[in-house]
């Protein structure tokens, strides 16, 4: 063998070995979690990736409508926060991307600086500050307020995502269509949004699956057991070390990577088109 072909096979030798370590890290909790959830009884403890004796049980256990236990409503409210965050993400950051991509105002550069701090700022830091605000809007509980908080926080790097984007559209075709008669608001809606949906399909993800995996934010603002979200309601299963259902919490957690599959299918080609974009024009 040639020291080419040696250094050729080398060199994929070692990558697909860390491709595999990735991947074995990624999808064996992943397994686990899936097995756990058919594992009879309340542990998580088991010698054996696969059940010896699945059972359905806990599944059944989270669509029996329990008082104790009100999954089917805790994943509606989910459902609600999500989708609406994602769509109004998506509307927003098309704004705010295609006012700093096409033109030029007084404290634009400003602007795109804030954005760039605010996203270095973590969530948690702001949590006495809106609960105070949230206590003074008297909107304490509400699903409406946790919507206006996530979509303000999707809002700042998913504007860098969108501008980048949209400055990679050549600014021609917004001269053409000037010279035929078309404002702004026609070329932004026309010209400018079909071309920008592998970007916009990458934002709805990122507004989508944002309020998924919130505790802190949500536990802050939420109070009643109605009104709790999946991840709250699911905690409480698990927090009472020695009562916690595991099993159960299991079967919760797997299901929630239902819609975000489905989303995900749906947007599977413009998403990944985004993200090669994004990651290759500037």
């Amino acid at each position: 063998m040639s020291n080419a072909k040696r250094q050729k096979f080398t060199r994929l030798f070692f990558t697909y070995l860390i491709l595999a370590i990735v991947m074995i890290a990624i999808i064996y909790p992943l397994l686990w979690t899936v097995g756990a959830s058919f594992n009879p009884g309340n542990s998580l403890v088991s010698t054996t990736l696969i059940p010896k004796n699945p059972t359905l049980d806990h599944y059944r256990e989270l669509f029996m409508g329990n008082k104790n236990l009100p999954y089917v409503q805790w994943y509606m409210n989910l459902m609600k926060i999500s989708v609406f965050t994602m769509i109004f993400t998506v509307i927003s950051v098309s704004f705010t991307g295609y006012a700093f991509s096409r033109f030029r105002f007084k404290g634009r550069k400003n602007g795109l600086t804030l954005f760039l701090l605010l996203q270095m700022i973590p969530q948690f830091s702001a949590l006495v500050a809106l609960y105070v605000l949230a206590q003074m809007l008297g909107l304490m509980n509400s699903h409406w307020l946790l919507i206006i908080l996530y979509t303000g926080g999707q809002i700042p790097m998913n504007t860098y995502l969108m501008k980048g984007y949209m400055d990679s559209i050549p600014i021609d075709l917004d001269e053409s269509a000037r010279m035929d008669g078309a404002g702004p608001t026609r070329i932004f809606l026309q010209i400018i949004m079909p071309l920008a949906k592998p970007m916009l399909a990458v934002v709805a993800m990122n507004g989508f699956t944002g309020p998924l995996g919130d505790f802190v934010l949500s536990s802050v603002i939420l109070r009643s057991t109605e009104s709790y979200t999946l991840p709250i309601g699911l905690f409480n299963l698990v927090k009472d070390v020695q009562g916690g259902s595991y099993t159960t919490f299991a079967a919760g957690a797997i299901l929630i990577s239902i819609p975000v599959a489905i989303i995900f299918v749906l947007l599977q080609k413009n998403f990944v088109a985004g993200l090669t974009a994004g990651g290759t024009k500037g």
